[in-house]
């Protein structure tokens, strides 16, 4: 097979790989670890219309909830349809239960593992209420600076229509939410509850007793019949009770830089073969830390090592939260190049930590590695480049004296073996500048919400733009705020903004971001109904015009 053939099959089998890598459909629980009696709901995402098929469910989890929601996307000129399948899992008994692959299609998805752990005997103290609130940290007794976890669930046994969930920061901590709202159904007492987990990072910034205020909820449940025979408003509040911890301070023996955690763990990603004087080979470290994130843990470094010079690449780092606490992988690669032949050591790395649970300090350490460095030349690493043999004159001939390289080599630079590759590369670069120059000077098809109404009800930019965020990338709770923040003077909740909205299709957007908050709506049509509604800033209602104050003066003027 000649070398062009080569390449043209390894083109074919590069795309048909990449095809069949963005078909596999893509599957994860919006919880790994739940308790038994709860549900669970497992998302799937796939390109096309087929649906899943859930039989291979049915042994180990009870199924309830199925919706799916299909999006188009256009991208230079090709249309990509995704569907997102949603289903709400059971599972029939606890322990490690496994969510076994599903096809999709002609593809399948990928098996996951699942945390149930046995139902709790402690029942709410509000159990048995249409809505309650409860909240917990899991440390009661935590070390300045340690991150803790702190959960507020808000139970409703009615079906909400809207609602604000708010948890006050306390005094002498920093408090960040952190994550989406989770929403799963669980049974107590006989009573099935629909439960919102809101989770949030806690760190206490001194020692002692630290109290936390209880969250606060103010909503309208989905009134009855009676209800509205009765003239009863359907309004529902609730409010949990205030916590407090013991915040312990920095122990006397406790390491510098002070680092509590849950766990820290070293490990060697890559380590070399073998070394060659003159010549670079990589080591690479990785760091996971349970409690901390990336800012919080010491830089990563190795040891000095006599005779070989290191150089260190960046840093990666890959941050989530569990349960309200973060845990993060720092991965860093060195070049280690050593200047002469002979025995090298690479010292291990050493961090000391403090153990929150155990009240104890640790120590992470990685082996020492004994490396043999053969004989090397001491220049650097990379081949030297090939010097391309002159091209021929255009007409001449080996006859006619002029010298044609037969180096197999050479043939990649000669015009004639390549004119088809280098004519289809200026074609596709031609191709890649048109379509630059056409989407740079295609006008926008649709308005977007940073872009000014010529209404005369004007929305400041900044406010705008923070709408804009909190759609892209903020919770429905972000939008909430966002929208009621525009409103001149702002608005204390999300039943006053719809009282002072004057367009009906932007009050029901409000409306379908309320379902989505604390109902059954449809989270991602109710962003793509807001983006619309919102395009052009709200409308709001025009201010009642003074009562016209007569034609006498005013007694004290």
């Amino acid at each position: 097979m000649s070398r062009k053939s080569l390449q043209v099959v390894l083109l074919v089998l590069l795309s048909l790989w990449c095809i069949a890598a963005a078909a596999q459909p893509r599957a994860w629980l919006d919880r790994d670890r739940i308790a038994a009696g709860e549900t669970v709901t497992l998302n799937i995402l796939a390109e096309g219309g087929g649906a899943p098929d859930y039989a291979p469910l049915q042994a180990d989890f009870e199924l309830s909830g199925r919706t799916s929601r299909r999006q188009v996307e256009m991208n230079n000129g090709e249309v990509t349809i995704r569907t997102l399948h949603a289903v709400a899992l059971r599972p029939r008994q606890d322990g490690v239960v496994t969510v076994p692959a599903l096809q999709v299609g002609r593809e399948r998805t990928q098996p996951l593992s699942l945390v149930v752990a046995p139902a709790s005997a402690n029942t709410p103290t509000r159990a048995g209420d249409d809505v309650f609130l409860e909240s917990e940290a899991d440390d009661s007794d935590p070390y300045v600076q340690q991150a803790v976890g702190w959960v507020v669930r808000l139970y409703s046994a009615v079906p909400l229509v809207s609602g604000s969930l708010d948890q006050p920061s306390p005094d002498g901590a920093s408090l960040r939410q952190v994550g989406d709202d989770a929403q799963f159904a669980r049974d107590i007492q006989g009573r099935r509850y629909t439960v919102i987990e809101r989770r949030y990072q806690l760190i206490p910034e001194s020692s002692g007793p630290l109290s936390i205020p209880g969250a606060k909820f103010q909503g309208r449940g989905a009134a009855g019949f009676f209800d509205d025979f009765l003239g009863r408003s359907g309004s529902l509040s609730a409010q949990a009770p205030a916590r407090t911890l013991d915040v312990r301070p920095v122990p006397a023996d406790a390491p510098q830089p002070w680092l509590p955690l849950h766990d820290l763990q070293l490990r060697y990603a890559a380590t070399p073969g073998d070394l060659q004087a003159g010549s670079a080979a990589t080591v690479t470290v990785e760091l996971a830390a349970d409690g901390a994130s990336a800012a919080q843990l010491p830089e990563l470094r190795l040891p000095p090592i006599d005779g070989v010079q290191v150089f260190a690449e960046p840093v990666q780092a890959d941050e989530r939260f569990v349960d309200g606490r973060p845990r993060v992988t720092l991965t860093r690669a060195f070049s280690l190049v050593p200047a002469g032949a002979g025995e090298v050591t690479l010292p291990g790395l050493e961090i000391e930590w403090w153990d929150v649970a155990a009240g104890a300090v640790r120590t992470a350490r990685l082996p020492a590695l004994d490396l043999a460095v053969g004989a090397g030349s001491g220049a650097a690493t990379l081949p030297p480049l090939a010097t391309p043999a002159p091209m021929p004159p255009v007409g001449a001939t080996a006859s006619g004296g002029t010298s044609i390289a037969t180096d197999p080599g050479a043939g990649w630079l000669d015009w004639s073996n390549n004119r088809v590759w280098i004519i289809a590369t200026v074609v596709f670069a031609l191709l890649w500048l048109l379509t630059l120059a056409w989407a740079m000077h295609r006008p926008d098809p649709s308005p977007g919400l940073g872009k000014q109404d010529a209404a005369p009800e004007t929305v400041a930019p900044a406010d705008r733009g923070g709408l804009v965020r909190a759609l892209d990338v903020g919770t429905l709770s972000d939008v909430a705020h966002a929208l009621c923040a525009m409103a001149r003077p702002p608005v204390a909740n999300v039943d006053q903004l719809r009282d002072r909205l004057a367009d009906r299709a932007q009050v029901e957007a409000v409306d379908a971001m309320e379902r989505a908050r604390w109902g059954d709506g449809d989270g991602v049509q109710a962003r793509s109904l807001l983006r619309s509604a919102f395009a052009n800033g709200p409308r709001w209602k025009a201010e009642p015009a003074p009562a016209d104050a007569g034609p006498l003066p005013p007694l004290y003027p």
